[in-house]
């Protein structure tokens, strides 16, 4: 966890710097819309590799879909620990019932 933690701390630095000289900065720019909608182009493109292409190609395009929902938290303002937190509270909980409760 501790690459994840600094890429987001990474990229809540880059946040606010010039459009022009930063990738993280030109998604914010542009919007939570875009930033969404890049991360959906990832998570397609890391489907296709899981699907038909090598390991080393899931494996990138995991790695760009981790960023790019990182982006997405640090514009929408969750930190990474909000998420961590919530996979800890659904530890040892079956996934039936967890997705059950979502319907409650």
């Amino acid at each position: 966890m501790d690459t994840l933690s600094r890429l987001e701390k990474a990229i809540a630095a880059r946040s606010d710097a010039a459009p022009d000289t930063s990738y993280v900065a030109s998604l914010n720019a542009k919007g939570i819309g875009k930033i969404a909608q890049k991360l959906g182009e990832e998570a397609t493109e890391a489907v296709i590799a899981a699907v038909s292409g090598s390991n080393e190609e899931l494996v990138g395009e995991s790695a760009d879909l981790l960023f790019h929902l990182l982006v997405l938290l640090q514009a929408r303002g969750v930190s990474l620990d909000h998420v961590l937190a919530e996979l800890d509270r659904r530890e040892g909980v079956s996934g039936l019932e967890e997705k059950a409760s979502r319907s409650e």
